[in-house]
This record gives C-alpha cells, structure tokens and sequence, in this order.
C-alpha cells in the first residue's frame, strides 16, 4: 500500500524540485487573484484620492461627450441576450480618429472645476472610452486579459499609465482603484466602469452624464443584477458575479449585505427566486471578450 501523497514522494530527491514547483504555482495564482484588491490599498492610492478629491460644487460646466455617444450609436449593438456588444473592427476601420480626439479632449479637462457628479461622468467615460481605444488597438484578441502591457505576470491593460489629467499620468486601475471607489464609496461604480468583457456589466449606449447619474447607475445595477451574468440558477444553486466576491467590501463585507445590494434592484422575477436565499453556491464571470458576432 503507497502511504506517500503525491507531494510527498518516496524518493527525497525529487522533494525540492516539486516544492519549488507548486511554490511556484501558488505564487502566479496569488499574483494574478489577489494583486488587484492590494493594489486599491496601496500609498499611491492615498495620493490620488487626495490629488483629485476636490471638486465645484457650485459649478455648471458640462463636458462635451457628443463624439463618445456618437462613437456608441455606431459601434455599440444592443443584443437580444441582454449583452451590449462593441464592433472593434468596424470601429478601426473608421472610427479611430473620432476617438482619438474625444480622449484628448476628456485628457485637457481640470476635474476639480467640475461638480462632483460631473467629475463621475468624466472619469468614467474616460476609463470606458480608453478600454475601448486599447482593445481597438490589439485588436483581435479573445480577451481583454491577453493584452499584456505591464509585464510577464500581469494580465490585461489595467496597471499601465495611458492617459494623462491634471499632469498626473494615469492607469485604469487608478481611476477605479485610486479615485472613483476611495472618493464615492458607491458600489454602483462597478456596473458603471466596463471591461470589454461578457462578464461585465454593460457598455451603456450613451454617455454617462452628471445631470442624469443617478438615473444611469440604478439602470445599470438593474440591468445586470436581473441578467445571468449578474445571477444566475442551476437548478437550486445559485450563482452569482464574481464582482461580489472581488469586491464585496464594497457590497458590505458579507453574504447578506449582498443579498440585500441585489434585493434592492431586482426585479419581480429574481426577487422572488432570492427571497429565501442565504449564500451563494458560487461565482463566475465570462472574461471573453464583448465584440460583436
């Protein structure tokens, strides 16, 4: 009878060099799982709260995002599924320089003379409009993920500095990680920030604009959390988004304060099916990228 696991094989020889592999292994899986959540935690993201926390609250300018809805009315196709659908290709062969020229544009403004709901729809347009730009840029890719700006180990575009505000050179992950979740503490932020990937919430079909936010994040939060990428059912099971697991912090820290984040917007359907719901049998999210068919 083999009393030996196979982590501990009988010859001592081979120890090491499984050790040093499964070590190995672990570190990737901890890199690739938990470096995101470390990275909102870190001092930098104390300097850019800080850098951008001011704001106009008396101030009325509103920022020009006609060539963004342009780019979204041709581009952006709705699905029957639910699924907001990006055309990158057709995107490349005739919309590149509208977008270029509305990131420089988003790039030359001074959030801090924006009211604070402005300055959300500034950033978030510009952390979806840049998404887009990068994706259009390595396009075809399978994912978002294959596209490998930051290292060996890094996958996806979030931790490069690709845009410029304020003199400041900025990643995607400092603008959701650093300003819009340390400064709004909303959990909505996460519907409104896509990934260019099926398991986001969608790419809305217009601009996000700061005097009709409110409106536009609860559309958001609902139209996710009543579709199968938000929760879904097999048989008994519930599944639900990995962004509640990611970030349930953000959610209430637990199963509950979740249940009651998706209660909130549910409609008639699900909340009955959620009504006596006390855990969830697990996560998913589909990082294929959201190109039209």
């Amino acid at each position: 009878m083999n009393l030996y696991s196979p982590l501990t094989p009988p010859n001592n020889t081979l120890v090491p060099v499984r050790t040093m592999r499964l070590a190995a292994s672990v570190i990737v899986v901890l890199l690739f799982t938990l470096a995101p959540l470390a990275r909102a935690g870190d001092a930098s993201a104390e300097a850019l709260h800080t850098r951008f926390f001011a704001f106009d609250a008396g101030s009325a300018q509103k920022l020009d995002h006609s060539s963004w809805n342009r780019l979204l009315k041709s581009y952006l196709h709705a699905g029957k599924d639910g699924l907001n659908r990006f055309d990158y290709a057709a995107l490349n062969s005739g919309g590149r320089a509208e977008l270029n020229n509305y990131l420089t544009y988003l790039q030359s403004v001074d959030p801090a003379a924006l009211s604070r709901n402005e300055q959300f729809a500034f950033w978030t347009n510009l952390y979806n409009a840049k998404t887009v730009e990068i994706v259009a840029s390595h396009y075809p890719v399978r994912s978002i993920r294959d596209i490998k700006l930051s290292g060996l180990f890094v996958r996806g575009p979030w931790r490069k500095k690709l845009v410029q505000v304020s003199g400041v050179r900025l990643s995607l992950d400092d603008i959701e990680h650093r300003i819009l979740r340390p400064i709004w503490r909303d959990p909505r932020i996460h519907y409104a920030v896509n990934c260019a990937s099926v398991g986001c919430p969608n790419l809305l079909t217009h601009a996000y604009s700061g005097t009709s936010l409110e409106h536009m994040l609860d559309q958001a939060a609902r139209a996710y959390i009543n579709s199968p990428r938000g929760v879904s059912f097999n048989g008994s099971r519930v599944v639900v988004s990995s962004l509640y697991e990611w970030y349930a912090a953000d959610f209430g820290g637990s199963v509950e304060s979740v249940l009651a984040h998706l209660r909130k917007y549910a409609g008639n359907t699900l909340a009955n099916r959620i009504a006596g719901i006390t855990r969830f049998d697990g996560y998913d999210y589909n990082w294929t990228l959201n190109d039209k068919q």
